[in-house]
């Protein structure tokens, strides 16, 4: 079983979702509803702590910043 990167389950995520974490490239932690839309959605193992929210990690961050340059303003 493998860790989930956000890249590898990116087209596999929701619009909703998709839009919720280019809207707020800063988090480091994904509030349980949104995390549990990525668990529903996604192949890998999703991690999340005791509250049901997942804590993302750098290159998790990296990316969604990646992907939000550029769209919208």
């Amino acid at each position: 079983m493998h860790e989930m990167t956000l890249k590898d389950e990116w087209e596999r995520l929701d619009s909703q979702t998709r839009q919720w974490l280019l809207d707020n490239p800063g988090c480091v932690t994904v509030p349980r509803t949104v995390a549990a839309m990525i668990k529903q959605n996604s192949a890998g193992h999703v991690e999340v702590d005791g509250h049901g929210q997942m804590l993302l990690s750098l290159e998790d961050q990296d990316f969604i910043r990646g992907k939000g340059i550029g769209v919208g303003a």
